[in-house]
C-alpha cells in the first residue's frame, strides 16, 4: 500500500518544477508540526483544528472546514474524491496522500480534475452526493469570494484601494457569486453534477483562479513561479478622506477584468458627486480630459450600473466612440452589455443646443438611450424595450425615468498627451518618426542632411 501511494503522489508532484516540489512536499509537514517544519512524526494526520489554524484567518470557519471534508474525502487509490459511499464517514483526519492530490489538483489541475474538489466542498455537510443543487455551489462560491477579498486586505495587495472609505463587500460578494453561478447549466432535474461544474469551471476561470488562491495563500505555499494575481487595478489621485466610494472590493473584481487590454493604467477619481457637488458642467469637464472613462450611476431606487467610454468624451452634437465601449450593472445584479454591431450609437455628450438633446448617452437613440443623464443633472432614463439596440442591455435603473442618487466617474485610461507633448511630437522630422522612410532614403542613395545636425534627445 505504501508502495502505491507513493506513487500517487510522485505522479501528482510532477505537475510542479522540481524546485517547486520539495515545497508542496513540505507542506504536510508545516501543517502536522503546527507551522514549525519539523520532521514527519509517524502515524501523524492533519486534524480540523492543524488547518483552522493554517486557514482561520484568512478564511471563514465555514470554508476551513469545506476544505477539511473535501481532503478527508479524497480517495488516494482513485487519487480523487470518492462518491455515493453512503455507509461509510470520511476519517476526521488527513493523510500526506490527500493533502498533495488536494494541491496538486487545486493549484495545477484540470476543469476535470477541479470539479470533484469543487462538487465536494459545495455539499459540505450533507456527505458526499454525486450531485449538488445550483443554491449549494453558490453558497460555496461566496465563501470563496470572501476569502479571496480577506486574503487581498490581509496581505496589503489593495493597491491604492480603501475598503474602509467603499461599500460594503459582504454585498458585492453575493451579487458576484450569483454572477459566476448564472453561468451554471444544471440538468433536467436542477442538480449539478461533476460534467456539469466541469463545463462551469472550463467556461468561468475565475473560479479556478479563485480556488488557486485559497489554497496557494490559505496554506503559505507560494511558489516563486506563481506570483500572486493581480486582481485589483492600482488606484492612484484619489482624496479618501472625502469619499464614500460606490465601488467595494467584489465590484473591482468584476469591473476589472472587463475593461478591454491596454487600459492599464492606474484608476484615478475625476468627479464624485459627493466630493464635486451635482454640477452637470463639473462632470463634464471631468469627461472631457483624461483619456478613457468608466461611469458610476447610483439612482434613488438602490440600483448601481453605468458605462466605459473607450475614448476622451467629445461635446458635440454626434455619437462617438468604438466598439469597445459598453454598459454594465452592479447592483442588483452583475452583468456587463456589449456592443451588437446594430449600430454605432456608442457615447454621446452634448450642451446648449435647442435642436439636439442636452445630456450623456449610451445606446439606443435619442431620446430613448440605454443610459441617458440629463444636463440639468439629478434626472435620466434606461429605456429597453426589450433591449438596448446599441449593447443589448435591458433596463438598467429601478425606474425606467429615473432619479439620480450619486455619480461617480473614474479615468481607466492612460491620459491624453497635453498639448506641449503633441506640439514637440509634431516637431520632429517624418524621417525621424518613422524608419521605414528613413530606409527608404538610403536605399535610394538619399543624404539624410539633417543626421548629426539635430541635438540627441534625452533618455
Amino acid at each position: 500500500m505504501g508502495n502505491a501511494e507513493s506513487a500517487v503522489v510522485q505522479k501528482r508532484l510532477t505537475r510542479f518544477r522540481p524546485e517547486e516540489r520539495p515545497v508542496i512536499d513540505g507542506v504536510f509537514n508545516k501543517l502536522v508540526s503546527g507551522g514549525g517544519g519539523a520532521s514527519e512524526a509517524p502515524g501523524k494526520a492533519i486534524t480540523l483544528q492543524m488547518l483552522q489554524s493554517s486557514m482561520g484567518s484568512l478564511t471563514s470557519d465555514s470554508l476551513v472546514r469545506r476544505v477539511f471534508h473535501c481532503l478527508c474525502s479524497i480517495d488516494p487509490e482513485l487519487a480523487a474524491p470518492a462518491f455515493g459511499k453512503t455507509n461509510q464517514h470520511p476519517a476526521p483526519q488527513v493523510n500526506r496522500e490527500q493533502l498533495v492530490i488536494f494541491l496538486a489538483d487545486a493549484l495545477r489541475g484540470t476543469a476535470e480534475e477541479r470539479a470533484p474538489l469543487i462538487l465536494v466542498m459545495s455539499q459540505y455537510p450533507s456527505g458526499t452526493a454525486a450531485a449538488v443543487t445550483c443554491e449549494q455551489v453558490a453558497q460555496f462560491v461566496q465563501d470563496l469570494i470572501s476569502a479571496v477579498v480577506q486574503i487581498l486586505i490581509n496581505r496589503g495587495r489593495l493597491d491604492g484601494w480603501t475598503p474602509e472609505k467603499m461599500a460594503d463587500s459582504s454585498v458585492g460578494v453575493k451579487v458576484l457569486a450569483e454572477h459566476l453561478c448564472c453561468e451554471l447549466k444544471p440538468s433536467d432535474q436542477g442538480s449539478c453534477d461533476v460534467s456539469c461544474l466541469e463545463d462551469w469551471i472550463f467556461r468561468t476561470p475565475q473560479v479556478s483562479l479563485y480556488l488557486e488562491m485559497l489554497a496557494d495563500e490559505g496554506l503559505s505555499i507560494s511558489l516563486s513561479s506563481s506570483p500572486p494575481p493581480k486582481l485589483l487595478p492600482p488606484c492612484r489621485e484619489t482624496p479618501w478622506n472625502q469619499l464614500n466610494s460606490l465601488l467595494d472590493i467584489p465590484t473591482l473584481m468584476f469591473l476589472a477584468p472587463q475593461v478591454p487590454d491596454g487600459y492599464s493604467a492606474p484608476w484615478r477619481l475625476a468627479f464624485s458627486t459627493q466630493v464635486h457637488g451635482e454640477s452637470f458642467t463639473r462632470m463634464m469637464a471631468s469627461l472631457t480630459r483624461g483619456g478613457p472613462s468608466l461611469l458610476l450611476i447610483k439612482d434613488t431606487k438602490g440600483h448601481i450600473f453605468g458605462g466605459f467610454a473607450s475614448h476622451t468624451w467629445e461635446l458635440k452634437p454626434q455619437f462617438q466612440g468604438d466598439s469597445r465601449c459598453f454598459l454594465f450593472s452592479v447592483f442588483p445584479t452583475m452583468r456587463v452589455y456589449t456592443a451588437t454591431g446594430y449600430n454605432e450609437h456608442f457615447m454621446y455628450l452634448n450642451q446648449h443646443q435647442q435642436t439636439m438633446p442636452n445630456g450623456l448617452g449610451m445606446g439606443g437613440q435619442h431620446e430613448y438611450f440605454g443610459l441617458w443623464l440629463d444636463s440639468d443633472f439629478g434626472r435620466g432614463h434606461s429605456r429597453a424595450r426589450p433591449k438596448c439596440t446599441t449593447y443589448g442591455s435591458p433596463q438598467l435603473s429601478g425606474d425606467e425615468d429615473f432619479t439620480l442618487d450619486s455619480v461617480e466617474v473614474w479615468h481607466v485610461g492612460k491620459p491624453p498627451k497635453s498639448e506641449e507633448e503633441e506640439e514637440e511630437e509634431g516637431k520632429k522630422s517624418i524621417l525621424f518618426v518613422d524608419p521605414e522612410v528613413q530606409a527608404l532614403m538610403e536605399m535610394t542613395g538619399k543624404t539624410l542632411h539633417s543626421e548629426g545636425l539635430r541635438e540627441p534627445e534625452e533618455d
